[in-house]
């Protein structure tokens, strides 16, 4: 069940009526790394600390009551998370992360072959397909940084088997349209995969409507914990097992071994049942808010920093004006590395580097941006104390 009934009464609203919810912003911090992982709310620490306390027993092996009621747990969890981007529970396989999840299909896929990425492509989505011997062909971007899918079009051919995408670039911000994506993709016979790292958090997701064949996220950016991720197809029962060990499998014996239906097949070894019943609570407690009201929020507070940061004649931005919940931008004459160390000490916390994706950098023709990246509990005071902050910065360079 959510976190919040309607019977309760309007939900919460983002911003500061929410920090409470979140121990890791007590104090004046001005967190604004949430692209790069989220702060974790009370009900989520709650959630991890019973099952690693009161609640804890293994899954799936136990006769005594307690791991029943934990296998309980640990699928109830599977279906909760399932529902909230519009799938079915065996649809779903549990992994460490989306790296784990783009390393499985770039490996198990059965048609290795040319992938179409793009130039905003995070690491974790450009190393798995080279490390597993697909031949990589690059998407440009248009003006304003998002994948330009009029070049894809011309770029595909049958020789592609994969395309694989950013549903939100993690520097950039930029959205993609998925569904025309997948039909680009489907029309020269290939599937799409896509990163929904950035867009599961604050973008609604419904996996059967966008189209896409495989869609991947991190649980740690959806407000859960480290160490869980997701991966979802409704082609699962296609592809070959990727690790071997406990669980995943149906017999074994030294001569031939038989293994379990998806999405069981894919979660060899104990599974992550402490973060998986994290995950859950997190997607409660969004869903509680509601992922409309939360893109809102952000789509606010993302037109606020980019009109205040447009007024300084020594910032660059970077990406479109419809960034989802992300501003990246750059200063003349200041490394972004001292931009973040002096607005640190000033209470403001930002990303500064190149945020995983060196080709994007070379792209930009910077070395690293800055980035200030939003949450559901991020407010019109943490867009103030960074710009003031940007201000100091200027005085001590200027």
């Amino acid at each position: 069940m959510p976190l919040h009934h309607p019977a309760d009464g309007p939900p919460p609203r983002p911003g500061e009526d929410l920090r409470a919810d979140f121990p890791g912003l007590a104090g004046n911090w001005h967190y604004l790394d949430t692209a790069a992982t989220a702060q974790k709310p009370q009900a989520v620490i709650d959630a991890t600390v019973n099952a690693m306390g009161r609640d804890y027993a293994t899954v799936h092996r136990g006769v005594y009551a307690r791991s029943a009621d934990m296998t309980l747990a640990y699928e109830a969890a599977r279906r909760r998370i399932a529902g909230f981007i519009g799938a079915k529970d065996d649809q779903i396989a549990f992994v460490r992360g989306a790296t784990e999840a783009i390393n499985l299909v770039a490996y198990s896929h059965p048609r290795k072959g040319r992938v179409l990425l793009s130039t905003l492509e995070h690491h974790s989505n450009i190393v798995p397909w080279q490390l597993a011997g697909w031949q990589v062909d690059v998407c440009p971007l248009t003006a304003d940084g998002c994948i330009d899918l009029d070049a894809a079009e011309k770029l595909l051919t049958p020789e592609h088997t994969m395309v694989a995408f950013a549903h939100v670039s993690n520097v950039l911000g930029s959205p993609l349209d998925v569904a025309r994506a997948a039909e680009l993709a489907h029309r020269v016979d290939a599937e799409l995969l896509v990163d929904g790292c950035q867009a599961v958090p604050r973008l609604p997701v419904d996996v059967a409507a966008l189209g896409c064949d495989y869609y991947v996220f991190s649980g740690h950016k959806l407000y859960g914990p480290t160490g869980i991720g997701v991966l979802w197809s409704d082609k699962l029962d296609s592809l070959p097992p990727w690790q071997g060990g406990g669980s995943m499998i149906d017999r074994v014996t030294f001569e031939r071994t038989t293994y379990a239906p998806a999405p069981t097949r894919f979660e060899a070894g104990t599974p992550a049942i402490i973060e998986a019943i994290g995950l859950a609570a997190a997607v409660d407690y969004v869903a509680g808010i509601g992922i409309d009201a939360i893109h809102a929020h952000e789509c606010q507070l993302v037109g606020s920093l980019r009109e205040a940061l447009a007024r300084k004649n020594s910032i660059t931005l970077f990406g479109p004006e419809n960034s989802a919940g992300i501003v990246s931008f750059s200063m003349a004459g200041v490394h972004p590395h001292d931009i973040g160390t002096i607005l640190d000490e000033s209470g403001v916390a930002i990303r500064a580097g190149h945020h995983c994706a060196q080709p994007l950098m070379e792209h930009l023709g910077v070395p690293a941006t800055a980035r200030a990246s939003f949450g559901v509990y991020s407010n019109d005071d943490d867009v103030a104390a960074l710009i003031e902050g940007l201000s100091r910065v200027e005085r001590i360079f200027g």
